[in-house]
């Protein structure tokens, strides 16, 4: 078993050769923390499939320093490739686009002749790329379905054994992972909500965005992570509650003999009687966003729990971000009693 080693952010140079030699590198960013292996060594990433225990038909993003490390592989950009990367990069937005043959090992593409691209707002990372020489693929540094890391200690928990070492740069800020914009086809089509909205990216463009939510088949190749397998997902039931459900919600929590934990914005936890068994997501939608995944993690300590209550939010702009992934938690279970 490997010794995983926690990098402090005046050890990136240690950490960069350790990417060089082939090894894996959880890295931070400012959605969530990614797990990190040279994405022109197919050998390296198949051993971010192992290590996650994720299905190897699912792409994985590249995760570059600067548009020209993208250009590489693609070729000339596109003028709203080049557009939307003025307005949004670095930052929370990744860019499917079509590649050169053969530019990226089929390990990285999923086998398709396109590529997703992101350029992450965290300087830490951004120069462990730069060290590194190479672009990195960068799902989520957990194991597979459960719920991401937004800390080094949620990777440490998931990963410890299995990969070299986790660059450390505190918590995260977003809290849910980047947009997925796919601009390889006629119409540029959002494949997973994020921090950055379609109305912010159809200011950028002039054009409409489209929104695709169709359900991948099981022998067909998502185009990007997240729209395939059940993710995010604690050991216990995530139920949503809406707004106007929280005191039914709430009387049947009272009634369970299994024990149900609470998700909720500080003044639905002020009307509770006790603090046992509940999480704090703050005041409003961002910071629901950026405690989401800790919140589900700080459950799954708990053997006891069997049901987590969790608020759910209008989805709008941040709101379907964060909805789509605790629908996904949920398995789209909503409080209906």
């Amino acid at each position: 078993m490997l010794i995983t080693k926690i990098y402090q952010l005046n050890e990136i140079a240690q950490a960069a050769n350790e990417l060089r030699l082939g090894e894996l590198i959880a890295f931070p960013t400012e959605t969530v923390y990614g797990l990190g292996a040279d994405a022109t060594n197919e050998k390296a990433v198949k051993r971010v499939y192992q290590a996650k225990g994720r299905p190897s038909d699912n792409p994985l993003i590249v995760t570059v320093c600067d548009r020209q490390m993208v250009i590489e592989y693609t070729g000339e950009l596109s003028k709203q490739a080049s557009a939307l990367m003025d307005a949004f990069w670095p930052g929370p937005l990744t860019l499917i686009l079509k590649i050169k043959p053969n530019a990226l090992p089929s390990v990285v593409t999923g086998g398709l002749k396109t590529a997703a691209f992101r350029m992450p707002q965290n300087q830490a990372t951004l120069e462990l790329i730069r060290q590194a020489q190479v672009p990195l693929v960068g799902p989520s540094a957990n194991s597979s379905g459960k719920p991401s890391p937004t800390t080094a200690q949620h990777v440490f928990h998931d990963l410890e054994g299995k990969i070299a070492g986790i660059l450390d740069d505190g918590p995260t800020q977003v809290g849910v992972e980047s947009t997925i914009l796919d601009l390889s086809t006629e119409t540029p089509t959002v494949l997973r909500p994020g921090a950055i909205s379609p109305k912010q990216i159809e200011a950028i463009l002039k054009t409409e965005v489209l929104y695709d939510n169709h359900q991948v088949k099981q022998q067909e190749v998502p185009k990007a992570p997240g729209m395939k397998y059940k993710h995010y997902a604690p050991d216990a039931q995530v139920i949503i509650v809406n707004e106007t459900s929280w005191p039914a919600a709430l009387a049947w929590a009272k009634q369970q003999v299994e024990a149900v934990g609470i998700m909720a914005t500080t003044d639905i936890l002020n009307e509770l009687e006790t603090t046992k068994l509940t999480y704090c997501l703050g005041d409003d939608v961002v910071s629901a966003s950026q405690k989401l995944f800790d919140g589900l993690r700080y459950f799954d300590e708990q053997p006891a729990v069997k049901y987590i209550l969790v608020q759910g939010f209008a989805e709008e702009d941040l709101g379907a971000a964060y909805m789509n992934r605790l629908k996904k938690a949920a398995g789209n279970t909503f409080f209906d009693k």
